[in-house]
């Protein structure tokens, strides 16, 4: 959606990122996770990629992200504000929207769709489940070691869009076919090619990292979805 709205990124990411960090600095704060995303990345030129691998825009988005981690950088070090930068990769689970491609392609089976409509398959991810995620964050808030730090929370494992469709039809015991719907590609120079984290920094740090377990996440995202089912429309691309 950042091609088609890229102001309201701006808007929302920087400017509210900056909002945050004044009122946190007047707080007096004990500390501020930014959370930003492993898409200021782009598509990885070493694999793993670690937090000091070169930040690449290829979206309004991303963008708008490596802004708000600059600015909590310059408040770290103009200020003393107690900030982690956190760069989560690709979280899904339960209660995302149709704008992620898990939820997407999971909808898209359980309303009976056999051939399902995605963008570029052949995409690699590293797939987090969503209470990891979580854990990883809170575990980074309680950390003194990593206030001044930028944080990777990743698995260390990568599949491609095409692997978590098959994995997931499988689940299901429904055998899929994909579509490549033109709407759903990203221009040819954005798209990020492969994400797959170096999570070294988070295990030092908190002795810990989230385990690879793509085939219980999507069961669990399915189940949830499942129950809701009503409220989707598998046919409707969410941009």
């Amino acid at each position: 959606y950042s091609y088609e709205a890229p102001r309201s990124y701006v808007d929302t990411n920087v400017t509210g990122t900056l909002n945050i960090l004044e009122a946190a600095r007047a707080a007096g704060a004990a500390r501020v996770l930014v959370v930003s995303t492993s898409e200021v990345y782009g598509t990885a030129l070493t694999l793993p990629i670690g937090e000091s691998h070169p930040l690449q825009a290829q979206s309004p988005y991303a963008a708008s992200k490596i802004a708000a981690e600059k600015l909590a950088e310059s408040y770290a070090r103009s200020f003393g504000l107690p900030a982690v930068v956190v760069r989560p990769f690709n979280t899904y689970g339960p209660r995302q929207s149709l704008r992620a491609v898990i939820p997407t392609l999971l909808a898209q089976l359980l309303g009976g769709r056999r051939t399902l409509a995605l963008g570029d398959a052949s995409t690699t991810r590293d797939f987090n489940f969503v209470e990891d995620t979580v854990t990883g964050l809170i575990k980074l808030a309680a950390c003194e070691a990593a206030i001044g730090r930028v944080v990777n929370i990743g698995t260390g494992t990568d599949v491609s869009i095409r692997q978590v469709a098959e994995t997931a039809g499988a689940l299901l015991g429904k055998p899929v076919k994909l579509r490549v719907q033109k709407e759903r590609l990203r221009p040819r120079d954005s798209e990020v090619r492969r994400l797959c984290a170096d999570n070294a920094l988070l295990k030092t740090l908190t002795g810990w990292a989230p385990p690879a377990r793509l085939r219980e996440g999507l069961a669990k995202t399915a189940t949830w979805i499942q129950e809701r089912i009503d409220r989707y429309d598998p046919d409707r691309y969410y941009t």
